[in-house]
């Protein structure tokens, strides 16, 4: 266990084509789950906790932390389970998803893999197992699901999804009434944010579940002798992603004679730990963290102008 506590941080500034690392942890039962290391910032035991009252029932409570007050939720009851109850024997896993910091309570960290997305899968379709879920792997003949955080964090502290007042002009809505955007995140809340911030500008938004879904619907579509541009105004694509990574995806697009002015934004919550020398080398034109609705729109007016 102090290998995994010792390396966490060590480990969250490794970026890699088409792979990561997964701290796997267990919250109530043998079922063994998994997160993504670069959202991890650190692992502890449980700190000392104060209530909030009045808080959403997941939160067990604020810890003072090197990084200030940390909001500290139950990842079994987050994720429609029971609540934890020995929580002196408890780890919390502190991660940062779009700019903000919080922590998760876990009754059991593991270990951390190496592995490549693409034997990352998404979840099978009408298991009913993946209301909370973003993927899974197998890891030693053992089915590992991959927390859909996106999910959770929408649920307990609802962002704002609303464009400001006069970032979209009534001329430009009607401008992109015409033009379609090509969206690829394997995280269903947030491709709802997506959808409806751009949906709002007035484009089609076509929206894709994986990087290696996106990837072969763009080649049937250069495949036929088409252009991307006049199919697609832009892409704008996750990072971590089932079967095939937004870095990956963007590189194949780069590598492509047929697609290589289409223009590409990687838009993903890895935020904190980002390495931005890695969008530069694959290619994209542009990274948003998310989600902030009024830079996704600035960002999709700029290109149409363009």
């Amino acid at each position: 266990m102090a290998g995994v506590l010792d390396t966490v941080n060590q480990r969250t500034q490794l970026v890699g084509e088409n792979r990561l690392e997964l701290l796997l942890f267990r919250v109530n039962g043998p079922q063994v789950y998994g997160i993504n290391v670069f959202k991890v910032r650190e692992v502890l035991q449980c700190p000392k906790l104060t209530m909030l009252p009045g808080s959403h029932p997941v939160i067990r409570g604020v810890a003072h932390l090197r990084s200030g007050t940390t909001t500290i939720m139950d990842m079994s009851m987050a994720t429609g389970n029971a609540p934890l109850q020995n929580l002196e024997s408890a780890f919390t896993i502190i991660t940062e998803y779009n700019g903000q910091t919080q922590g998760f309570l876990v009754a059991g960290v593991d270990r951390i893999i190496n592995m490549n997305w693409e034997n990352i899968h998404p979840p099978p379709e009408g298991t009913g197992r993946d209301h909370y879920l973003t993927a899974v792997t197998e890891v030693d003949n053992h089915l590992v699901e991959i927390i859909d955080v996106e999910k959770i964090l929408a649920e307990v502290s609802p962002i704002n999804e609303e464009i400001s007042e006069g970032v979209v002009s009534e001329d430009m809505q009607a401008a992109a009434r015409q033009k379609k955007v090509l969206i690829v995140d394997d995280s269903k809340i947030a491709r709802k944010q997506i959808t409806r911030c751009l949906e709002h500008i007035g484009v089609e938004v076509v929206a894709l579940n994986d990087g290696k879904q996106c990837w072969e619907h763009m080649l049937s579509i250069v495949d036929n002798d088409e252009r991307l541009q006049d199919h697609y105004l832009m892409l704008i694509s996750d990072i971590e992603m089932p079967e095939m990574d937004g870095y990956t995806l963007t590189t194949r697009v780069r590598s492509d004679s047929r697609m290589t002015d289409f223009f590409v934004v990687l838009h993903s919550s890895l935020s904190g730990v980002f390495n931005k020398a890695m969008v530069e080398k694959v290619g994209a034109d542009d990274f948003i963290a998310k989600f902030d609705p009024d830079i996704l729109a600035e960002r999709v007016v700029k290109q149409l102008e363009s």
